[in-house]
């Protein structure tokens, strides 16, 4: 694995073995052992979108590992503007060990991978959310969930962080389904592509169909940051894909609920389900630090015995 870039970049037994790492990693740090096994090395940090999760868990895991991450704005590079990303991925090239890009197009991602000479990672793009993925199933892993016996309902837009779900669902062997409004649905060649990699996905406009018996129940904003002029119109046709104490109803006793954050609470998700015992939104959050330490670690080559 050189890159990071899609959920897809990965075969189910290397996310098995980034799940051991990341587990391993966060119990030395919890124990207080603090190795330093990416001593000396950097990363820079793109960010053409705002965020606190993907920015402090990056910042923080490299601490944590003994290295460090330079913050690049996007205003302050001008990708595409001011400089080409071929020369951006150039220039960083000879200067740091990785890059870590939260951008507006996936082509911008892509095109620093490949044209750069060191590891990139995606931390968010408007086609997929791989980190946030790994996080996720992460989580479930931990908790001691067989992820190939499980069902996982994905409720609402079809968007990027719905991609990486899927994609690495299919990966692990985790059954899918996914409600959303006609034309909000993940994109066609998602769907081909979970199916290549032996999925099993059922797509449904309707909400209780899709987690009636599920063990997970995911959902996420229905107006994603860019999509702000859309926002009456999804507010409408999202109306029946609120995820709430009687939808929950129709999954297992025991569902857990899922949500990447931020939540606008009272639109896609109450209060009270964001907030109940069945949330573990808070685990997902911190776990975005120690799968991508892992992921860190394994692409600039340190190792588990320094760490």
């Amino acid at each position: 694995m050189k890159h990071f870039l899609s959920a897809a970049d990965l075969t189910r037994e290397r996310a098995l073995e980034l799940f051991r790492v990341a587990a391993e990693l966060k119990q030395r740090w919890k124990r207080g052992r603090r190795g330093t096994p990416l001593a000396g090395r950097a990363m820079a940090l793109i960010f053409e979108k705002p965020s606190l999760r993907t920015r402090v868990t990056l910042e923080v895991g490299l601490v944590q590992l003994g290295g460090r991450g330079v913050y690049l704005s996007g205003q302050e590079i001008g990708l595409g503007t001011r400089e080409s990303v071929p020369d951006v991925a150039r220039n960083l090239s000879r200067w740091v060990d990785g890059i870590a890009a939260r951008v507006y197009a996936h082509d911008t991602v892509t095109g620093l991978a490949r044209h750069a000479t060191i590891p990139v990672i995606n931390g968010l793009s408007d086609f997929e959310h791989p980190c946030q993925a790994l996080a996720d199933y992460f989580t479930l892993y931990e908790r001691g969930l067989d992820l190939s016996k499980i069902t996982l309902a994905w409720v609402g837009d079809g968007n990027n962080v719905c991609n990486s779900v899927l994609l690495l669902g299919a990966l692990l062997g985790t059954r899918l389904t996914a409600a959303c409004p006609p034309g909000y649905e993940p994109a066609e060649h998602v769907q081909a592509t979970v199916a290549r990699l032996g999925g099993r996905l059922t797509v449904t406009t309707e909400a209780p169909e899709a987690v009636g018996g599920a063990d997970v129940v995911y959902t996420d904003v229905w107006t994603s940051m860019g999509q702000e002029a859309e926002r009456e119109r999804r507010a409408e046709a999202f109306s029946r894909y609120q995820v709430n104490a009687k939808l929950l109803g129709f999954a297992r006793p025991s569902a857990l609920v899922m949500h990447c954050l931020p939540a606008h609470r009272g639109e896609e998700i109450t209060d009270d389900v964001v907030d109940g015992p069945a949330s573990i939104v808070l685990d997902q959050a911190e776990n975005r630090l120690h799968a991508q330490k892992a992921v860190i670690l394994t692409l600039l080559g340190g190792s588990l015995d320094d760490a």
